[in-house]
């Protein structure tokens, strides 16, 4: 055995160690990820190797690789559309189809996702429908973690059947290329790209539910907005409120759902329901009864309620654009002094930069102007304010806050912003006009120069677990193959199975990349083992395009871990996941298709056993 080759067997056990530290969930993943970094950098360093080490620059430069830097400006970009709610417009659509018919609707979204996901690059597509599909599983009542990762395989599987469906299966063809002077066609994968997504389909339907984990529970409990307690709460109808000229429809009006309105104050005048000919003016205040979670979707949603809303306080100091806004409860204490005084008395904005939504009293249910309650010990205010001012109500006195009721809600008054540059992002990305790394970039800048973040919220919006979790595994992909270990586990599987036949070596390679391309990157295993295909088919006097296929469709084969692929990172933090639960999930999917690939190269192709 040469004396290098034990620092090969040193990074192989290191691979598994790092496997099992990532599954056991002891310790944070970011410390596990620094801490392989910094064993590799001190292993080459007292134990170089002979025919040269890979330097730190090259063990960290996957802290600057363009798909993790694409990774990390796609998260600014969806924080900017979760911040500014520019998603609920469309996710309204799709979640009303949803209650009509549910099933339709998601096996519509799928296969939109899957067709569009075959032709254009599927992480802006990911990145679209992760809050529409937290809002269905909101409206349902699910887990987000039962679909977000259905959503990122769907797009992998999707990724399989054309030439440009992922950015592997254009390594591949690069390769082989060069190897053979032979181009790929545009839909050459697409017949078995086809049944393997059919099978893998299959299993994310019937099987992979069952495999999921449902981490909803603890977010549901701290959940303050599921309340039905009605809150009294005002409107004012200013000049450009969405509210002047309506008139009301049934005694309802159209643009207060699930809202009672108890009282119309125009003037001296209190105008009481039916409201069949009241056409709503300027200056008239609108009482209604309404839960919280009502209130604050109407604020969230459309940015004229919101601005309306600040503009009757009467005060200057309004929550700017990127702002973090929120809503929460704080109940009047014992011996306040708010006690038997007005919120127009106390100045309540004035005094904490706070607006009051509603009041609820349990005794009773009021019907005044808001500003004319005076207030008892035990009433409960909805308050709405940045989330500054409404931290700086905990040492109040007069109000018991109840933080864990505290919940963000979207900034509408940058939506259109918000979109234009997330329909840039897309379209740049799609059409290859700039590569995807610089598309995302200028959407990340984009989200910031607008207002529809500020730095620290694009700042939180960077995952430290998945930048880390990236880096360490490009180190360990970096190590791997300057040891020469991948280079000798696919050498051995060709020399070891050549003996039984095509099927079994095929097959042998097929499981030994998609195993690879979990640890490694697929990029790095369609480079290394595209070549090796190539040579071992023409040792077999065999066809090269199929075995360089059998590369394409094992290195998209990234499932069991969130390393495998971008979309899986992505759906992480959206899904609640952990590391062993792409393992759980996944690792079966791997195991199904490298069986149904098996079948149909037996079946399709009749390989014999020699």
């Amino acid at each position: 055995m040469p004396a290098e080759l034990w620092q090969m067997w040193v990074v192989l056990a290191g691979v598994g160690v790092a496997i099992v530290f990532y599954c056991w969930d002891k310790f944070p993943i970011e410390v596990v990820s620094a801490g392989i970094v910094a064993v590799i950098m001190v292993f080459f360093h007292f134990f170089p190797l002979p025919t040269g080490n890979p330097s730190i620059a090259e063990l960290l430069a996957g802290f600057a690789n363009p798909a993790l830097i694409t990774i990390m400006a796609l998260l600014i970009v969806g924080q900017g559309i979760f911040q500014t709610g520019a998603m609920d417009g469309p996710t309204q659509i799709l979640v009303a189809s949803y209650d009509q018919h549910p099933r339709a609707t998601m096996v519509g979204l799928f296969t939109f996702v899957f067709v569009v996901s075959a032709f254009i690059n599927n992480t802006p597509v990911v990145v679209m429908f992760v809050p529409v599909l937290v809002a269905i599983s909101r409206r349902n009542e699910q887990s987000p973690s039962k679909i977000m990762m259905p959503l990122s395989f769907v797009c992998i599987l999707a990724g399989m059947t054309t030439l440009i469906g992922s950015s592997t299966n254009l390594l591949v063809a690069d390769s082989f290329l060069v190897a053979t002077g032979i181009e790929f066609g545009f839909f050459a994968p697409t017949g078995p790209g086809l049944f393997l997504a059919g099978i893998g389909l299959l299993y994310i339907v019937l099987i992979m539910p069952s495999l999921l984990p449902d981490r909803q529970s603890m977010e549901k409990e701290l959940a303050g907005g599921n309340s039905g307690r009605q809150y009294i709460a005002q409107l004012e109808v200013t000049a450009d409120h969405p509210l002047r000229g309506q008139r009301p429809i049934a005694g309802m009006f159209p643009d207060l759902p699930n809202m009672t309105v108890r009282m119309i104050q125009r003037g001296e005048h209190a105008l009481l329901p039916p409201f069949d000919q009241i056409e709503l003016q300027t200056g008239d205040l609108v009482i209604v009864a309404a839960t919280r979670q009502t209130l604050s979707d109407l604020l969230s949603k459309h940015a004229n309620f919101m601005r309306g809303m600040l503009e009757a306080t009467s005060f200057d100091e309004t929550p700017g654009p990127g702002e973090r806004l929120a809503v929460t409860e704080a109940v009047v204490a014992p011996g306040s002094r708010l006690i038997g005084r007005t919120i127009q008395q106390i100045g309540f904005r004035h005094a904490t930069g706070c607006v009051v939504l509603g009041v609820q009293r349990r005794s009773r249910m009021i019907r005044a102007r808001m500003g004319e309650i005076r207030l008892e010990a035990g009433d409960t205010l909805l308050l709405f304010g940045s989330a500054t001012s409404l931290r700086d109500l905990r040492a109040d006195r007069d109000l018991l806050l109840l933080e864990w009721s505290t919940t963000a809600i979207a900034d509408p008054r940058r939506t259109l912003a918000a979109r234009i540059i997330f329909a840039g992002v897309v379209v740049l990305a799609a059409t290859g006009i700039t590569p995807i790394i610089l598309a995302s970039f200028l959407g990340a800048v984009g989200m910031i120069a607008t207002g529809c973040l500020n730095p620290r919220q694009a700042a939180r919006a960077v995952d430290l677990r998945i930048y880390l979790l990236i880096g360490s595994a490009l180190a360990l992909g970096t190590a791997l193959q300057t040891t020469g270990g991948a280079d000798m586990l696919a050498a051995g599987v060709v020399s070891l199975f050549a003996p039984y036949g095509p099927v079994v070596v095929l097959s042998a390679l097929f499981i030994l990349i998609a195993v690879l391309t979990n640890v490694l990157s697929n990029s790095a295993t369609a480079i290394l083992f595209t070549p090796i295909a190539v040579g071992t088919a023409n040792q077999m006097g065999l066809d090269p395009m199929f075995f360089a296929m059998t590369v394409l469709f094992a290195a998209n084969t990234c499932f069991a871990t969130p390393i495998g692929y971008q979309t899986n990172l992505l759906v992480m933090g959206p899904g609640y996941y952990r590391f062993a639960d792409y393992l759980k999930a996944g690792a079966p999917l791997v195991v199904v298709l490298w069986l149904a690939f098996t079948g149909y190269i037996a079946m399709y192709y009749g390989f014999g056993a020699g």
